[in-house]
């Protein structure tokens, strides 16, 4: 069954799976200044869609919730009325409230009155070199399997870049369609904590058979590179027909290639 994905900006995209709506790092600010304890991020572009106009979800992905370009302050209020929130387990003490911990391949599962399943599976995520750990805290991506052999996999990375972690992902799940969050993320020094170009081809090496659809590639100032510089790449490099692009507010139809 084919797979809609709607981006509204940053890391935030709706995705519509045999019926079932997710909702990934809830970010709706306005454009502005946040400061965290030791970095002040700049905001560029506001949502695509307002709040009010995404309609009802099942549940919210977030991939962790110590970063305003991945959760804000509209995006947290989203998230604890939510009917299902699912992040860290850290995370999930702090949001408190109905919010869901996952440790790395630990599942949750929604249902429907027709009695089809998606297993949302939690995947280890890195948010930056080895090492960065105890500066950026927890963070993980998933996996959305559906119990229809007939939809494919979706793989949403979460703030990583590749390692390790990802390579394992790729050899546990045949995903049909990759959420890689790009942008070269770069903060608190020359390091990048987010996919770069680089880390988005090697996804694309890794998952032969998936669409790649990057998000978290604009609207922010300390996004380094963005969906043109993914062009170019995959284009060079011959990965073209795999890209994907999204316009930010279009519900798009995405099938494996």
């Amino acid at each position: 069954m084919p797979i809609s994905i709607t981006l509204i900006g940053g890391p935030t995209a709706l995705i519509e799976i045999d019926g079932f709506r997710l909702l990934t790092d809830p970010t709706f600010d306005a454009p502005g200044a946040y400061q965290l304890p030791h970095v002040t991020l700049e905001k560029t572009i506001g949502p695509a869609l307002k709040v009010d106009a995404i309609g009802p979800i099942d549940a919210v992905l977030l991939s962790h919730d110590q970063h305003s370009d991945n959760l804000d302050n509209s995006g947290r209020d989203y998230l604890l009325k939510a009917k299902r929130a699912l992040t860290t387990e850290a995370g999930a003490k702090r949001l408190g409230g109905h919010v869901e911990g996952l440790a790395p391949w630990a599942t949750a599962h929604l249902k429907d009155r027709d009695g089809n399943t998606l297993t949302i599976t939690a995947t280890p995520a890195r948010h930056g070199p080895a090492g960065i750990e105890p500066l950026s805290g927890d963070v993980i991506g998933f996996v959305v399997t559906s119990s229809r052999k007939d939809t494919s996999s979706v793989y949403i990375s979460g703030d990583t870049t590749w390692f390790d972690g990802v390579a394992e992902v790729a050899r546990r799940f045949k995903c049909g369609v990759v959420l890689p969050f790009a942008g070269a993320a770069q903060t608190r020094g020359p390091f990048h904590l987010t996919m770069d170009t680089n880390d988005t081809i090697e996804t694309a090496r890794a998952f032969p058979d998936a669409m790649i659809v990057p998000v978290h590639t604009e609207g922010w100032a300390h996004f380094r590179q963005n969906s043109e510089d993914l062009r170019k790449t995959f284009d060079v490099l011959g990965f073209g027909t795999r890209l994907r692009l999204l316009e930010p507010g279009v519900p798009t139809v995405v099938e494996a290639p």
